[in-house]
């Protein structure tokens, strides 16, 4: 199975291929959207243009993703269709909201949990046998539960939506595929995105959506480990050549899940670490 390029995964509307190139050096992955971003009279263009970019993407197509329409949409079949030559290329599923949706993707997929139902069954979503990542959508799940848009008082989300957060964290991290936070839709709010990176991240987030390429910048950097953590995790993995079983780095208590972490701030870090991730 394919590994996702994180930590920031930007959408591009499949409409507006003068963007494509554009939106792969600014960001890590690149969502090719056929669905939210593109009006249904620009459907089959959308899906020409997503085709013919695949078609020359050799060295970066596994930076690139395609969100289809959803299963129940007329144009689904048409877009798995045409995306049948690339079946390695990696599938957004929008309003996802079981395993047997998934599955019938022929292609790597990485789940949008954005319903009721969706986030109930995130579980076995992230276990279906083609599932890499699972991402959850806040715009479709406070419309979907009837709830009002906007955030919790003093930021964050409100705790239905938090819960919808985390749910999907568990099932992805517990299945082994990729977490994947929610856009900001607010795209002038650079602080909120910093804010929500951070904790995303905190939790155990592996990367997080952007809808703006000047978002880009502030998921990186809220993602980017810190020169005094790398220093640290430096520390604790050039002790473990030399130490077994328990140690001590500066005081600290150094077992299995330290070592994990300290390999994670590393990889995060975007250094290469040998041994067991």
């Amino acid at each position: 199975m394919p590994e996702l390029r994180g930590p920031a995964l930007l959408f591009c509307p499949g409409d507006r291929p003068e963007r494509f190139d554009k939106a792969l050096a600014a960001a890590d992955s690149v969502v090719l959207d056929l669905e939210d971003a593109v009006g249904p009279e620009h459907k089959d263009l959308a899906r020409a243009h997503v085709v013919e970019a695949l078609g020359r993407l050799d060295r970066d197509r596994d930076r690139v993703l395609v969100r289809v329409n959803a299963p129940s949409s007329p144009w689904h079949a048409d877009d798995l269709r045409a995306l049948a030559p690339f079946r390695e290329v990696v599938v957004m599923l929008p309003m996802a909201d079981g395993a047997a949706a998934v599955e019938a993707v022929p292609h790597p997929v990485v789940a949008l949990c954005e319903t009721a139902r969706g986030v109930l069954s995130a579980q076995e979503i992230a276990a279906a046998g083609n599932c890499v990542g699972v991402m959850w959508g806040s715009e479709d799940l406070v419309a979907d539960l009837g709830g009002r848009p906007g955030r919790a008082p003093g930021g964050g989300y409100r705790p239905a939506v938090e819960e919808a957060r985390t749910r999907i964290l568990y099932a992805a991290r517990a299945a082994g595929v990729t977490p994947i936070d929610t856009v900001l839709v607010d795209i002038a709010d650079l602080d909120t995105l910093a804010a929500d990176s951070t904790a995303s991240v905190s939790a155990g987030y592996a990367a997080k959506a952007c809808i703006h390429p000047k978002q880009v910048a502030v998921v990186r950097a809220a993602f980017r480990p810190s020169d005094a953590e790398v220093r640290w995790a430096d520390a604790v993995l050039a002790a473990a050549e030399t130490e077994s079983g328990v140690f001590v780095v500066d005081g600290r208590m150094v077992d299995a899940p330290v070592l994990a972490h300290a390999r994670e701030v590393l990889r995060q870090a975007g250094v290469a670490v040998a041994g067991p991730q």
